[in-house]
């Protein structure tokens, strides 16, 4: 694995989102056959976190990748106080009991994984590897590579219905550009792993009765508002030279 990150950083990095949309696929239906909701998905997203988390760590990338305190204060991201509304999103409508014990604990765990997954191989990964040649298209690929890369929700067996897949398309590619936003001004991926990790779990006590199209639109265009509105302000206060691309 070393030796093919040292060859080509954006080959690793296309080669571990291959293995990531497989993996999710194929552990869909071996959730049905376990017989425990999101039992698969949640061993195959452990050991990809392992697997990802000793690779950087061992090769001290921990900086590099932005598993590290941010370079800029708080104050200087709001605090933080919009991604916090973010993660509190899908319980606008109310909260749960959607699994048994087994299947909350499975998907609570998947969920978790997936946060600092798609964080490490979108926003860390990827981004870093494009940015060496142009920043610009770094920010614009990695946002909506992983939005748009959320239609395999509708072919792997999730059983997301396509105006539900469409909506959640439009936010991650709002939330995609304001993560790398977040990373690439203040050097540190953990408030992007903790938010995205958060709004993952929590939606796992989302309550759907009673959540029409309508009330889906309205969420929908509040978060993409809000995560908009926080991307510029973000780009507007905080400068590029607050980091630095590591060539």
């Amino acid at each position: 694995m070393r030796k093919l990150y040292e060859k080509s950083e954006l080959t690793f990095t296309i080669i571990w989102i291959v293995i990531y949309c497989v993996l999710q696929s194929l552990a869909n239906p071996l959730n049905d056959k376990i017989g425990v909701e999101y039992s698969a998905s949640a061993i195959f997203c452990a050991l990809q976190t392992v697997i990802l988390l000793a690779f950087v760590w061992k090769n001290n990338l921990l900086e590099r990748y932005g598993l590290c305190k941010p370079s800029v204060s708080a104050r200087c991201f709001l605090y933080y106080v919009p991604l916090i509304i973010l993660a509190t999103g899908n319980l606008w409508n109310g909260f749960a009991n959607n699994y048994v014990l087994s299947g909350t604990i499975c998907r609570v765990v998947c969920m978790l994984c997936v946060g600092l997954i798609e964080e490490l191989i979108f926003r860390g990964f990827l981004f870093k590897a494009i940015a060496k040649d142009n920043m610009r298209t770094a920010i614009i690929i990695s946002s909506l590579t992983f939005g748009i890369g959320h239609l395999v929700n509708i072919f792997n067996g999730s059983g997301i219905d396509l105006v539900n897949n469409l909506f959640q398309i439009c936010i991650a590619i709002a939330v995609g550009f304001l993560f790398v936003t977040i990373f690439s001004r203040g050097g540190s991926l953990l408030p992007c792993i903790i938010t995205h990790s958060a709004i993952n779990t929590l939606n796992t006590f989302a309550k759907e009765e009673g959540f029409t199209v309508e009330k889906q639109i309205t969420h929908a265009l509040i978060m993409v508002v809000l995560t908009v509105g926080y991307t510029l302000i973000i780009t507007k206060t905080l400068p590029q030279t607050s980091w630095k691309v590591d060539k």
